[in-house]
């Protein structure tokens, strides 16, 4: 990953370069944007691999997460462990390893910290977020903590998450028009994009891990979904309260 940790500014490039002028404005609107962060947590071996483009071993893998069906905002999504920061907190990386604990059972020791990303805006939730870099070292037992939630904890294989067959585009079109179009991932039932498949997209094009894939395989979002056999939300129904409940 020393390619993605000398110039962490990179994956900010590749993001804004994907998402052309309309990313760039939603980085530079709403400023008053709570702060979040998550953990991006990577484990295998620390030694390059002759195999696969940008050393990629054979055994690396990212811890991801499943959200609760019944939870208020992105519910069903595939994510990082990762959340707000709270008072306290030694923000971003206390409050990525905080947030992982309380999702995943993560016991820090073994996690090494390698670099904070540069922070994204998710206008759709209104958070200002950081992604940690991490390698763990020395892997401990994961599990679902609290099943309100978090349905599902995974150690993802990259190499299959990234393998050609996995990937493809999403798109989701409101009123006909184009509302959304980003990097997806499809492996073991799990679906992943939006926020989570963006960053995942773009720290594998800064590290060259990419194997080539076609970028012409675009699906529809909510078709998507359904092969994927989860429950998740989308537009802004994954972020306001169903009717006749309370928003706080």
């Amino acid at each position: 990953m020393r390619r993605l940790t000398d110039n962490v500014a990179a994956v900010t490039d590749s993001v804004m370069n994907r998402g052309g002028d309309r990313t760039r404005w939603a980085s530079m609107i709403g400023r008053n944007r709570r702060d979040a962060a998550v953990l991006v947590l990577v484990s295998g071996s620390w030694e390059a691999a002759d195999d696969h483009p940008g050393g990629l071993p054979a055994d690396a893998e990212i811890l991801l997460t499943e959200r609760a069906p019944t939870l208020r905002q992105h519910s069903g999504q595939v994510a990082f462990p990762g959340g707000k920061m709270d008072p306290g907190d030694d923000y971003p990386v206390g409050t990525a390893l905080r947030e992982a604990h309380e999702e995943t059972g993560l016991i820090a020791d073994g996690v090494d910290v390698l670099a904070n990303l540069p922070s994204f805006p998710v206008p759709v939730s209104g958070f200002d977020v950081t992604p940690v870099l991490a390698h763990w070292s020395r892997p401990g037992p994961v599990r679902v903590v609290d099943v309100g939630e978090t349905a599902r904890v995974a150690r993802v294989n990259l190499r299959t998450l990234l393998a050609a067959e996995s990937r493809f585009q999403v798109q989701r079109n409101v009123l006909g028009a184009r509302a959304y179009r980003g990097p997806a991932f499809m492996v073991d039932g799990l679906l992943v994009w939006g926020f989570t498949g963006g960053l995942i997209a773009a720290i594998s094009e800064v590290s060259g891990w990419d194997v080539p894939w076609d970028h012409h395989d675009v699906r529809p979002l909510d078709e998507a979904i359904e092969a994927s056999g989860s429950r998740q939300q989308t537009g802004m129904s994954a972020v306001l309260p169903p009717a006749g409940e309370d928003a706080r």
